[in-house]
């Protein structure tokens, strides 16, 4: 549709499709300029003195509307003689500028979205390396990301996600280190979804997986600058929502999880411990009560000798069987981490610590468990907390529970079994078409060295296959080399 001849024709046509809207202002600037904007959507400043005080002194005769938009001391302008991009720049908070006997507008972007300056990552800590967090405000969170990487090969492809929402995305990689055809998949998930609306990158996220069904995320969630760079640099690809302060990165494998920018600002022999310290973690938290269960229900030859007698001890008093106490505990302790979350920060804290005291010391003594197990549940509950990914240590949590249940029915060969089934589901699963357990799984011993392990940074001067990367050096090596030997 194209736009009317005059005023009263324009403002009647956009209150009819916008349901005559309360909030639409229509500001005539003088007898031939007329301003369009909704008021709770606009910098009432920007819009009050500069642009409306620079319109009533323009001579606007002897210039065209492109004259003009080269006049007005706003730096984003553009020009339509359409409605519907009128109507859509309208409802983001830009200002429409129209002159009566022409066939095109000027649209101003005039918009004030809410925003919050740039803290502390509070999910994602940590104690050496940048603080710096994303922020809801797209803008302010792709700057953050180019203060970081200041070149000219850095990409960010404008995208706009939901037919009623219109969420604006911002898809960033860097020419000639990013896979072509990773960037076009990505590129094409996201223009093929058919919804509504899409509010912040965890709804995304969920779309554009290769997995829907899987309990393990395969593309990463973060709120560290930091982290999405040194993806792009590996040949990954970030995508950044418009409202939300979490990056999406991939594709990504399933020991990414598990890696946190930290290890790169610490020297490779203490990186490398940490990073061991949370793999082996893994297996506490995953097999510490399962192996509990089982030992007690079908394997007492397993459970050393000097230990038997404390343990019966322990449990002379627990009239349970050894799965529903251990199922009672452990949803005892998923409680009080959801309550904990749910709570302002200073009483969740106070709830975590004093509730799983005051609950753990009374169900001991109301026979509902033993000491052991209450020791084991809390070390298992500890260990999945150093996940530096929030949605993978949930995941962990996950399968404790139906390990648990086959360890109570089946022993040892449940756990064995169950394990089996996540492998196998693990081996399984893609990210962004590319192998979830790379570099375990097709192995890849030269890939280990920064996934696996944490080797010095001379050791990692080629870049992961795992991303296909066209460029596979980040430096010369033997160059790097050399230049230390004239330093020494």
């Amino acid at each position: 549709m194209d736009l009317p001849g005059s005023v009263d024709l324009f403002e009647e046509t956009l209150k009819r499709l916008l349901h005559n809207c309360s909030d639409l202002v229509v500001k005539h600037a003088n007898d031939s300029l007329t301003l369009i904007y909704f008021g709770n959507l606009i910098d009432s400043n920007l819009v009050h003195h500069q642009l409306l005080g620079s319109l009533q002194q323009i001579r606007l005769d002897p210039f065209s509307m492109e004259g003009l938009a080269q006049l007005i001391p706003v730096g984003q302008t553009e020009l339509t003689c359409e409605m519907e991009p009128a109507m859509t720049l309208l409802l983001r908070g830009w200002t429409v500028v129209y002159k009566v006997g022409y066939s095109d507008a000027l649209l101003v972007n005039t918009a004030k979205q809410p925003k919050r300056t740039p803290s502390i990552a509070e999910i994602e800590t940590n104690v050496i390396g940048p603080q710096i967090g994303f922020t809801e405000s797209l803008e302010t969170n792709v700057g953050i990301v180019r203060s970081y990487i200041a070149h000219e090969n850095l990409c960010n492809e404008s995208l706009e996600i939901g037919e009623l929402t219109r969420t604006q995305v911002q898809l960033l990689y860097l020419k000639d280190v990013a896979e072509e055809q990773t960037v076009n998949t990505l590129r094409q998930r996201i223009a093929d979804l058919k919804i509504d609306g899409v509010i912040g990158s965890s709804v995304l996220v969920q779309l554009i997986e290769d997995n829907s069904m899987s309990i393990f995320p395969q593309l990463i969630l973060t709120e560290r600058p930091d982290r999405v760079s040194f993806s792009l640099l590996e040949g990954k690809v970030a995508l950044l929502v418009n409202g939300s302060n979490f990056a999406i990165v991939g594709p990504s494998t399933f020991l990414d999880f598990f890696k946190s920018p930290e290890d790169h600002y610490l020297s490779w022999n203490i990186a490398m411990f940490i990073r061991g310290l949370r793999f082996f973690a893994i297996f506490i938290s995953i097999l510490m009560t399962p192996a509990y269960v089982a030992a007690l229900t079908f394997h007492y030859e397993t459970i050393p000798p000097s230990l038997l007698v404390p343990l019966a001890q322990s449990r002379s008093k627990v009239p349970f069987p050894p799965l529903f106490e251990s199922l009672f505990l452990e949803v005892t302790i998923e409680l009080l981490r959801e309550a904990g979350a749910r709570l302002p920060t200073k009483v969740g804290q106070t709830m975590g610590i004093v509730g799983g005291i005051v609950i753990g010391q009374a169900a001991v003594q109301a026979g509902f468990t033993s000491n052991i197990l209450i020791m084991l549940v809390a070390l298992a509950a500890l260990s999945s907390f150093t996940t530096p990914i929030y949605l993978m240590g949930i995941s962990i949590r996950f399968v404790r529970f139906p390990m648990i249940i086959a360890a109570g029915i089946w022993g040892g060969i449940g756990i064995v079994f169950t394990i089996c089934l996540v492998l196998i589901h693990l081996l399984r699963q893609t990210s962004l078409g590319h192998p979830y357990m790379h570099p375990i799984f097709p192995p890849r011993w030269r890939d280990m060295m920064d996934t696996v392990f944490r080797l010095p940074f001379p050791s990692l001067s080629g870049r992961s296959t795992f991303t296909r990367t066209p460029n596979k050096q980040r430096f010369n090596r033997d160059q790097a080399k050399q230049k230390k030997d004239i330093d020494e």
